[in-house]
C-alpha cells in the first residue's frame, strides 16, 4: 500500500460556535488533517483559552490572518468570521490555489448589489465574486464539486430552501404566496455578548425578531427568483426560542392544484430528495422536532396538506450549528474533494 496523506487544512475564526464544530468534526475526518488556525486575537495561544475543555485535545497555536502563509500550509480553508471580513482574504487565497469555503455571507449573493444594500460593505471583488458557488449540496452539488469558492448558506436559508425547493422547482405553489415562520435556538446569534440572549432575557420567552428585514430575506429569494424563473419575495420572519441549538422553519404556500393531498406531496419530496442523503423525509402525517436533528448533518421535513385552505404546510429541522453551518461547510468540501458527501458527518446525534 502506498502512504496514505491526508489533506491540509485550516480554519480562520475557530473560537466562535461554528468554527468549534467545524474543529471537532475535522479532527474526526478520516481524510484530512487540521495544520492552521488563524484569528485576530488570542494569537500564540491554543483554542484551550477559549475552551479549557479542548486543552488535551488540540495543540495547535492560534496564528496571524495571512493569506500566504493559509495559501502555503492548506490545501483548503474554512472562513468562520463575521460578514465583511472573508472578502478581504479569499481573492488572494483564490489566487495562490487554495479551495475556500466561506461561512459568512460574503460570497452568497451573485449579485453585490444586493449584498451591499443588507450588508452596508462595498466591494470590489468582482471577479472573485463571480466564481463563488453557492453552498446548498442539494440543489447545487455538481458546481460544488467544480468550484474553488464556495459560499456556504446560512442556517436560516438552509432550513427554509430545503423545504421550498421541490415547490419552487416543480411549480407547485403560488410563488408569491410563500410565508416562512421560522424558530432558532440561541446559538444562532454567535457567542458575542448580546442582551437578548441572556439567560434572564431569553428564557421563558418567545419573540420575533427583524420583521420584515432579517439578512437572510434577500438569499432566500435569490435562489427561489433563480427556480422560478421570475423575480420572487417571500415573507420571512424569524424568532427565537429559548433553547441552545435547532431551528424549525414551517413555511406556508397556496398550491396550484389544490387536488393534491398529503401523501402526494411526501412522494413528491421523496423523490426529489432521493439523492440527497443528509435529507429525510417523514412519513406522512409525522412533524419533525429539532432535537432528532441536534448534532447531525440531517435536515427532517415533514409535509402536510390543508384541504380547507389549499394550503401546503411544510415543516423543516435542522441543528443551526451543524446542516446550517459547519456540517454543511464540510459537506462542500467533501464534494469539492470528489469524495462522498457524507464522508466525517454525524449521521445520529444524543436523544433524548
Amino acid at each position: 500500500m502506498g502512504n496514505f496523506r491526508r489533506v491540509p487544512v485550516g480554519i480562520v475564526g475557530a473560537s466562535g460556535y461554528g468554527g468549534l464544530q467545524l474543529v471537532r468534526l475535522l479532527l474526526e475526518h478520516p481524510e484530512v488533517e487540521l495544520v492552521y488556525l488563524g484569528e485576530e486575537n488570542n494569537l500564540g495561544k491554543t483554542l484551550a483559552a477559549t475552551y479549557p475543555q479542548l486543552a488535551n485535545v488540540v495543540k495547535l497555536p492560534i496564528e496571524a490572518v495571512e493569506p500566504e502563509t493559509i495559501a502555503h500550509r492548506c490545501e483548503a480553508v474554512f472562513l468562520s468570521l463575521a460578514n465583511g471580513l472573508a472578502c478581504q482574504i479569499t481573492p488572494t487565497l483564490i489566487e495562490k490555489g487554495c479551495k475556500v469555503i466561506d461561512l459568512s455571507a460574503d460570497y452568497r449573493f451573485m449579485n453585490l448589489a444586493t449584498y451591499t444594500s443588507w450588508y452596508g460593505t462595498e466591494r470590489s471583488d468582482h471577479a472573485t465574486v463571480a466564481t463563488a458557488v453557492y453552498g446548498l449540496p442539494e440543489l447545487y452539488r455538481d458546481r460544488i464539486a467544480d468550484a474553488q469558492l464556495v459560499g456556504c448558506p446560512g442556517a436560516y436559508p438552509t432550513a427554509s430552501l430545503l423545504a421550498l425547493l421541490p415547490l419552487f422547482k416543480q411549480g407547485l405553489i403560488v410563488p408569491e404566496t410563500a410565508i416562512i415562520d421560522a424558530k432558532s435556538g440561541a446559538s444562532t446569534g454567535g457567542r458575542e455578548t448580546k442582551t437578548h440572549l441572556l439567560l434572564a432575557e431569553a428564557d421563558n420567552s418567545l419573540a420575533a425578531y427583524s420583521v420584515t428585514r432579517h439578512r437572510h430575506t434577500p438569499e432566500i429569494e435569490q435562489i427561489c427568483s433563480e427556480l422560478a424563473g421570475h423575480e420572487v419575495t417571500v415573507q420571512f420572519t424569524p424568532h427565537l426560542v429559548p433553547m441552545v441549538r435547532g431551528i424549525l422553519a414551517t413555511v406556508y404556500a397556496t398550491l396550484r392544484d389544490p387536488g393534491l393531498v398529503g401523501d402526494d406531496l411526501t412522494t413528491i419530496y421523496r423523490a426529489f430528495y432521493r439523492n440527497s442523503p443528509w435529507v429525510n423525509i417523514c412519513d406522512s402525517g409525522v412533524y419533525p422536532h429539532t432535537k432528532w436533528a441536534s448534532g447531525t448533518n440531517i435536515c427532517y421535513i415533514g409535509v402536510e396538506v390543508d384541504p380547507r385552505t389549499g394550503r401546503i404546510i411544510v415543516m423543516s429541522a435542522i441543528d443551526n450549528l451543524i446542516k446550517g453551518q459547519a456540517g454543511q461547510a464540510i459537506q462542500c468540501f467533501n464534494l469539492m474533494m470528489g469524495w462522498d458527501e457524507t464522508l466525517g458527518l454525524p449521521k445520529l446525534g444524543f436523544y433524548p
